[in-house]
């Protein structure tokens, strides 16, 4: 089967970690994001993948130059200009002529869904689109879904305010589709497949849901990036590769964190729910909480930070002290 994975946005909400790097390419315990998305395919028997692609499609290629990824052959589609999700699939799938069903993942998105229930579900019903729906307490930041209980449609919101919810099963971003879609998805335009493409489906009958309450997280934002890697330290998701090799000294204090390839943690040091990226430096009696730290990132001695984003190259002042701060790259400055 084929899949097309969503990779075209910008990362806005993980500046600056997103500022020489698409999200997708950030690590999760090492390896990097679309890794895990794509290796989740190849797992449920996907033999071949498409990425929908506008920011930095030079990340991607150099980063996997033999056309593999995660054992996967991999084709790019890489848009002029944003066309919005539907109109990123419509995109890739004149691009890649697709003919045949197919899935489509938003490729922030980490999940253990099982995607051949999926798609049998989809065939059973006749669908022309099935949506993998998942669970959560507050459904107000997502596309809402109900359903009759043959998991036909009945009404799709997007981000509806929590109150006015008719339900909290959310729209998990993994859909399996018909060709025939993309006829709907208008051309030379942006188009939502949340706002537009999904709504207009359910209208007409031919949009259905399968709820799941496997593993799921949405990377959007810096706590939730921590909460994915944290995740996998846990036992939380299906796999757990080998941690990075960093270097601790005996007196550091390390909790719940993720330390990149050749960073090293000083004496009297403390890391707490925190990832550093690869070559961090954090200098003795300093203490970095809740926060996630870029490459190449330097903490003076006695520095504290707490629920901060550092970016790339930065350096921390001795004793400086920095709570819930961004700091942009330090060549971008």
């Amino acid at each position: 089967m084929f899949a097309i994975v969503l990779v075209g946005g910008f990362g806005t909400r993980l500046r600056p970690l997103t500022e020489h790097a698409p999200k997708q390419m950030l690590p999760v315990c090492g390896i990097p994001m679309i890794e895990w998305v794509i290796g989740h395919l190849a797992d449920h028997g996907v033999q071949k993948v498409g990425l929908a692609m506008g920011y930095r499609p030079d990340a991607f290629v150099d980063a996997y130059p033999d056309g593999r990824i995660a054992e996967i052959p991999y084709q790019v589609a890489v848009e002029n200009e944003p066309l919005g999700t539907a109109g990123a699939v419509r995109f890739a799938v004149e691009h890649f002529q697709t003919e045949e069903t197919f899935l489509v993942l938003n490729g922030d998105v980490l999940t253990d869904l099982d995607i051949g229930s999926l798609v049998r579900f989809h065939h059973d019903r006749g669908a022309a689109a099935t949506i993998a729906l998942q669970p959560v307490d507050d459904p107000s930041s997502f596309g809402v879904v109900t359903t009759n209980r043959d998991g036909q449609v009945k009404e799709f919101i997007e981000k509806p305010e929590q109150s006015f919810a008719p339900s909290n099963n959310i729209n998990a971003g993994t859909y399996v589709l018909e060709p025939s879609v993309i006829e709907q998805i208008p051309a030379g335009r942006q188009v939502s497949i949340e706002r537009e493409t999904f709504p207009k489906l359910a209208a007409e009958g031919a949009l259905f849901a399968s709820p799941s309450s496997t593993y799921w997280l949405d990377t959007g934002t810096p706590q939730q990036f921590i909460q994915a890697n944290l995740d996998v330290l846990k036992g939380k998701r299906n796999k757990r590769p080998p941690l990075p090799i960093a270097n601790f000294h005996q007196s550091s204090i390390i909790t719940e964190s993720v330390i990149g390839t050749g960073s090293t943690v000083g004496v009297d040091a403390t890391i707490e729910r925190s990832v550093l990226l690869n070559g961090c430096q954090i200098g003795s009696k300093s203490t970095v909480v809740d926060s996630v730290l870029s490459d190449e990132v330097r903490v003076g001695e006695g520095a504290r930070l707490e629920s901060c984003v550092i970016g790339f190259g930065q350096r921390i002042e001795p004793g400086e002290i920095l709570i819930g701060e961004r700091r942009p790259d330090q060549d971008s400055i």
